[in-house]
């Protein structure tokens, strides 16, 4: 048994590391087979089985070293989350339900906690009676705060980042509670400095200043504790936070007495009695506290100083009364005695610079692209898919769009086609028609519409299963809470998140289909026309009527007018079909680079050209990616420009289309081919723009049901660990009313003599022989007077003891 304190091990467990990260590397595509990594995966296995079951020996140091080492270089070529399930159990509770992380910065940490706990079970384990112990003991608990203070600066701020809103860390990796047991370390280091002077007869003026800094060093822990805005108390013992208390009391104390001797060495005998008289006043506050859960140790030290303080206390204020007659100051007025420092964290070469623990040889992935690398890529992959998309293929698009609505409002090109081409059929129009009946477009239609629904529906039924699963969770909790009362939080609170979440997918299945419906209403309005369009030439021919023609003559000047408008309107419609043209040959150009475009050789082989061992940013390769994007620019601008040459061609148009308007003769035949064609015109624009919402309903609807599936899946690990969480509540309660139980059950019977229940075998006698107590318990009504003979030989049993034994009869 020790009078100071050790950090115990974060328990940890078995995971499957290898098949995740090659699921990991399946999923993600790193042009590497998984294969080439099993040496890799291997070694990692290997440290961590290594380092899982510590064990107090100072070789352990080097393997968690090596381990950090590694999995700090891994982390520069993985992202934290590869969906692998990290568990560690509480460091005071290693029998509990473990958190599970997917999360390596969690793994980090953990580690880091480990090894700070090896290093405070080492200084503990030291022989401090000697001198050399007692160095390597405070060199032990340093190490101990400095690996401490490393994880609460470097490493935690890393994890905090990763972690999303759902996950919460641990109380025992709190910063207040990494704090809290630095503070506790670097105090009891320097105890052990304190110990050595004592040991080595310093001054006692010096022993003071040691002593008071050990004060102020527990008092920090006690502060980092108590101040915590996450209360931090349920995550310790309560010996350890009495133990913490005492201590600052005991070495304030310390200093005090040692200073008052050295007062006595300086002829300052009433500072000497105003020093005992504080002393003795917060030895005695120490052990008042140590009374309520400190060690046998702990409390014996702060009897032997308290009996020190008395004796000491006595005899200066006799000296003092009869021979100095010195003046007694209060015990604010004393000096204070000023704290000496002489420890601090120290953190461990190998965890600042791991690649002095492993060098360049046997990394773990060494020949892995880096993960600020891959994040670069994956970052230039996605905004040249964004410039692509929202540049140059939706701009073109929305351009189509507006030379496709401006020429059905101006009945274009259906107007020059019934004046030009009175009987039969435009080219133009015979070409649309092939285009859908090659593509069989009703048919098409109508799957990708029954396609659309099937797949809203599998979104439905998705989200719907997942709900289902927290309402089962929901009825289950329910249920519980009727038959027992529990703290924990009611399923409403504890999945608001999920059902928060699962709301926004609903009002997005429900806007998805409001717009489903309107493409349907849509199909509805114009299939019969679209239907025509599949027909053949002939039977498509004589559904459009036929006009007549008159050629111009002197005697119908406006009949050569309207030839003339129309000739100028079928040259402007050319240039504006060859705009057209050119934009679709801008996007298949930007797409066929953007599929041949692959930084990768580049941003490797600049990432080659940095430290090994750095930390590689995505933002280091900004000017790369930038130069990169920059060759899409110039199909931005061409499409730029088609949209100017556009808009300058359609107010042409719309000038000529009024003067052809005016000058053209008003024939009824003529009018009704117009808006026959005109119709078989935009049904085509209308199958085309079905179609195309058709395609992205598909692709949303994909993309939705994937989210879901990840969705549902988080709905059955959250409600697989509330069931796990009630299993263990409900397995605590049947142990508890078994003890329980066991305690209650009766206990070896009374003497014969003094037997005052009921009558073995006679079950009527229950009823004159006493009445029952709340604890089932039989109470004897005739018990014998307090001054009767009888109470010097009845037996009386013993109370039940934990193991469910009765002890031995006793005679009083």
């Amino acid at each position: 048994m020790s009078n100071q304190l050790s950090i115990p091990f974060k328990r940890t467990y078995a995971i499957p590391l290898t098949d995740t990260v090659y699921s990991h590397f399946r999923s993600k595509n790193h042009n590497v087979h998984p294969e080439a990594f099993k040496w890799d995966l291997n070694k990692w296995e290997e440290l961590r089985k290594s380092v899982a079951n510590c064990s107090v020996h100072v070789d352990q140091i080097e393997a968690i070293l090596v381990y950090h080492a590694q999995l700090a270089f891994i982390l520069t070529k993985l992202p934290a989350d590869v969906s692998l399930d990290i568990p560690y159990a509480p460091a005071f509770s290693p029998d509990e339900i473990p958190v599970s992380l997917p999360n390596l910065h969690f793994e980090r940490c953990c580690l880091l906690f480990n090894l700070a706990s090896l290093y405070s079970q080492l200084g503990l384990a030291e022989d401090r009676t000697t001198s050399d112990g007692v160095k390597r003991a405070s060199a032990f608990y340093q190490s101990s705060a400095g690996t401490l203070s490393y994880l609460r600066t470097s490493a935690w701020h890393k994890l905090k980042a990763s972690l999303s809103e759902e996950d919460g860390l641990p109380l025992d990796l709190s910063e207040a509670f990494l704090s809290s047991i630095e503070s506790l370390m670097l105090a009891q280091a320097q105890e052990c400095v304190w110990q050595w002077a004592v040991m080595g007869r310093s001054s006692n003026g010096t022993i003071a200043k040691l002593a008071a800094q050990v004060s102020v060093l527990y008092d920090n822990a006690r502060s980092a504790i108590r101040d915590a805005v996450i209360p931090i108390w349920d995550a310790l013992p309560s010996e350890w936070t009495v133990h913490i208390e005492v201590k600052c009391l005991h070495f304030s104390a310390a200093a005090q007495y040692r200073k008052s001797i050295d007062d006595t060495e300086r002829n300052k005998y009433g500072h000497e009695v105003a020093r005992l008289a504080f002393a003795q006043s917060t030895a005695k506050s120490a052990f008042d506290k140590a009374r309520r859960g400190a060690s046998k140790l702990v409390m014996e030290d702060v009897k032997s100083l308290l009996e020190i303080l008395d004796s000491n206390l006595t005899r200066a204020q006799r000296d003092n009364d009869l021979i100095y007659h010195q003046d007694v100051p209060s015990a604010s007025s004393l000096p204070i005695i000023q704290p000496a420092s002489m420890v601090s964290s120290i953190v461990p070469p190998g965890l600042l610079e791991p690649r002095r623990t492993l060098g360049n040889n046997n990394l773990i992935f060494g020949e892995l692209i880096g993960l600020g690398a891959q994040t670069a890529i994956e970052i230039y992959n996605d905004r040249r898919n964004t410039a692509i998309k929202e540049h140059i293929k939706d701009r073109a698009q929305q351009l189509n769009d507006i030379y496709a609505q401006d020429l059905q409002t101006l009945k274009l090109p259906a107007a020059l086609d019934a004046l030009d081409k009175p009987i039969g059929l435009p080219p133009s129009l015979l070409k649309k028609a092939e285009e859908v009946r090659l593509e069989n477009g009703p048919e098409r239609a109508e799957k990708l519409l029954e396609d659309v629904q099937t797949l809203a529906r599998r979104a439905q039924a998705i989200l719907a299963e997942s709900l289902d699963i927290l309402d089962q969770e929901a009825s289950e909790d329910e249920q519980f809470r009727r038959n027992t009362p529990t703290q924990r939080l009611p399923s409403h609170q504890a999945n608001e998140q999920l059902t928060s979440k699962a709301e926004r997918y609903r009002n997005i299945l429900t806007q998805a289909a409001e717009s489903d419906a309107v493409i349907r209403q849509r199909w509805e309005e114009w299939e019969k026309c679209i239907v025509q369009l599949t027909w053949d030439e002939a039977k498509l021919e004589a559904a459009v009527p036929s006009s007549t023609v008159v050629w111009p003559s002197p005697r119908r000047p406006a009949i050569g007018e309207t030839q003339t408008h129309a000739r100028a309107l079928r040259v402007l419609l050319e240039q504006l079909d060859d705009l057209v043209r050119e934009r679709s040959q801008l996007v298949s150009r930007a797409q066929r680079l953007a599929d041949a475009d692959d930084i990768s050789t580049r941003i490797v082989k600049e990432a080659a050209g940095l430290e090994r061992w750095a930390e590689v940013q995505p933002s280091m390769f900004e000017d790369t990616l930038d130069q990169e994007l920059a060759k899409y620019d110039k199909f931005r601008r061409d499409i730029e420009d088609s949209g100017v040459r556009q808009t300058d061609l359609l107010e042409n148009i719309k000038a000529r289309m009024d003067s052809f308007i005016s000058s053209r003769r008003e024939d009824p035949s003529v009018k009704e081919r117009e808006h026959a064609l005109q119709s078989l015109d935009l049904s085509y624009h209308k199958y085309k723009e079905i179609i195309r919402h058709l395609d992205e309903g598909i692709q949303f609807y994909n993309d939705l049901s994937a989210m879901l599936i990840q969705f549902k899946e988080i709905c059955v690990e959250w409600a697989m660990g509330r069931r796990s969480e009630l299993n263990s509540i409900t397995s605590s309660m049947k142990n508890l009313a078994i003890e329980v139980d066991g305690s209650m059950k009766p206990t070896a019977p009374l003497s014969p003599r003094s037997h005052v229940g009921p009558v073995p075998g006679n079950p009527d006698s229950a009823s004159h022989s006493g009445r029952l107590s709340h604890s089932g318990r039989r109470i004897a009504p005739d018990l014998p007077p307090p001054d009767s003979d009888q109470w010097q030989v009845t037996e009386m049993p013993p109370p039940p003891l934990p193991n469910h034994r009765t002890g031995k009869q006793k005679k009083k």
